[in-house]
């Protein structure tokens, strides 16, 4: 048997540190245990930037099915009902090579957009900000324990896909786990294939996690195109646009 030495075990453990530190991980607290709001937020960080801060901050996350969450209380630990168990541990290959990556923390949000809690059970999640969840179980937890500071955080972020047809090398289902253009997801599925013109359509549905649809867009869908040719060549760069959840990006 190959002796391990300690200079190789310091490796494995760099690495592991690295790739968890890596990991995307968003969480939210009740809103009344914090002191600052929103509005003076939003004024600090104009203050802070300048010009920079002319575009508006991304729009919290908004909790879909399959999402793994964990909800702690300060002083009391995991809310999480089976925040140990294998669905939140294991790390499984999906549709379109995409993988997905947890942290062993946390319990999954069903498919009937519940997840079970200590002490209150099952609770409806879905289409909730994390923020808004934080607020909502610090109001039910509040029958429980005296004033109640109340974390959620997503540690697996599965409900947010997006899809790739035609001509693509690896046609599928994939996770948006990070801000994405539709050029790197041509890269990220493999490439176009020797049959593929330089045309692309992207059709975006209105998110049905959110009422009414997604702010400014139409309530029946929108289509847009990108030429990759134009892209090349300098032109039209405003259309190489950042993926949604639940668009279908089609090459021809």
């Amino acid at each position: 048997m190959k002796k391990v030495t300690p200079l190789a075990i310091g490796y494995a453990v760099f690495f592991i540190a690295i790739l968890f530190l890596a990991l995307p991980c968003i969480a939210a607290e009740s809103t009344s245990d914090v002191p600052v709001d929103k509005a003076m937020k939003e004024q600090l960080r104009q203050e802070i930037m300048g010009k920079q801060a002319q575009a508006a901050a991304d729009d919290e996350y908004i909790i879909g099915y399959r999402d793994i969450l964990y909800v702690a209380i300060y002083g009391e630990g995991s809310m999480s009902v089976g925040a140990e168990g294998p669905s939140s541990a294991t790390a499984a290959p999906e549709e379109g090579g995409d993988f997905i990556r947890g942290r062993g923390t946390g319990a999954e949000v069903r498919m009937d957009g519940r997840m079970s809690l200590k002490h209150i059970g099952d609770v409806y999640v879905v289409g909730m900000t994390l923020t808004q969840l934080a607020d909502y179980l610090q109001k039910i937890y509040s029958s429980i324990y005296e004033s109640p500071s109340v974390t959620t955080t997503l540690v697996q972020s599965n409900s947010r896909q997006y899809t790739m047809m035609g001509q693509i090398q690896s046609p599928g289902l994939f996770h948006l786990d990070f801000p994405l253009t539709v050029v790197k997801a041509v890269a990220k599925a493999g490439g176009f294939t020797e049959w593929a013109n330089s045309e692309i359509t992207i059709i975006r549905q209105p998110n049905p996690l959110v009422a009414g649809g997604e702010k400014g867009s139409d309530k029946k869908g929108q289509t847009f195109t990108f030429d990759y040719d134009d892209f090349l060549k300098g032109k039209d760069l405003e259309k190489n646009i950042m993926l949604k959840p639940g668009d279908i990006v089609v090459v021809h």
